[in-house]
């Protein structure tokens, strides 16, 4: 588990500070910021490409929607499919990696040839293919079932369990590579001689002792996620209208862009307020591993 002082020691220095009230702001802005706009802003209105004013702080985009109100939105949309990714990079890279590790040998070899495989799959292909396919299957199984909120949203959660897919690989490496070095200690030796079952000493030895190592590079795949699912709103590959995830707001903000006129305030908020998440999260991760990273 984590040390009782390292908490104190991520947030040594100033800019850790920073960086946390930046994902503290962000976090609970996006939480309850769209909610507390009135009706008028969520709606299209009459103010088509105002710049920022003081009743529009972000500005209005070509149908008159506040970017604010959009930008917090999107936040909503990206953090949700950054963290629910992770979490599946998480479950899925541990269990895998826990596993290869400690069987070792030729099921060792057989299970990292195949994530081998997987990374040679090239990943835009490898989402197409997955939203193509069961985009329409989950849509005609929530209507089936009346479940009206996986119609609307069953895009998302496709793309949060493809981008879980995906970045879960890295992490079972790291696992795997934990486990061989642990799996040969005295105290797993001693759990074996005392009875032990794989199971118990993969939960109760293997594992806590690997937490902080998966905890450090969990806080490094949320912010990839994020990034990956902005991209391919971006090309128009993941969150569709009228959601709005930070890549598609981005996108939206580029295709207003014209040689007589540039309506800046469409890509520099969604922009910005992306950056800097983003920023935090790195920054938060490093620190987080420069504290618990044995190696170091």
């Amino acid at each position: 588990m984590l040390e009782p002082g390292a908490a104190a020691r991520i947030l040594r220095r100033p800019a850790a500070k920073i960086c946390l009230g930046i994902l503290i702001f962000v976090a609970l802005a996006a939480a309850v910021g769209p909610d507390l706009f009135p009706e008028s802003y969520r709606e299209p209105g009459p103010l088509q490409y105002s710049p920022p004013t003081w009743q529009h702080p972000f500005g209005t985009d070509l149908n008159g929607r506040d970017v604010l109100y959009r930008v917090l939105l999107g936040a909503r949309i990206s953090l949700v499919v950054g963290l629910a990714g992770a979490a599946v990079s998480l479950f899925l890279g541990t269990a895998y990696g826990l596993i290869a590790g400690y069987a070792g040998g030729k099921v060792d070899n057989f299970m990292m040839r195949l994530v081998d495989i997987m990374y040679s799959v090239p990943r835009l292909i490898f989402i197409l293919i997955f939203i193509n396919a069961f985009d329409g299957h989950v849509r005609d199984f929530a209507s089936r079932m009346d479940w009206q909120w996986l119609v609307s949203y069953s895009r998302i959660v496709i793309l949060i369990i493809t981008l879980g897919l995906i970045e879960w690989l890295t992490m079972a490496r790291i696992v795997r590579g934990q486990v061989l070095a642990l799996k040969e200690r005295s105290f797993i030796h001693a759990a074996r001689v005392l009875g032990q079952s794989h199971g118990k000493i993969i939960t109760r030895h293997l594992l806590p002792n690997i937490l902080p190592i998966v905890i450090v590079y969990l806080t490094l795949t949320v912010p990839a996620v994020i990034l990956d699912e902005s991209f391919l709103s971006f090309l128009g590959l993941g969150i569709q209208p009228p959601q709005a995830s930070w890549g598609s707001l981005l996108s939206e903000g580029a295709a207003s862009i014209n040689p007589l006129k540039v309506y800046w305030w469409l890509l520099l908020f969604p922009a910005a307020t992306m950056s800097a998440t983003l920023l935090a999260l790195n920054y938060l991760g490093d620190r987080l591993r420069d504290t618990l990273d044995p190696r170091r």
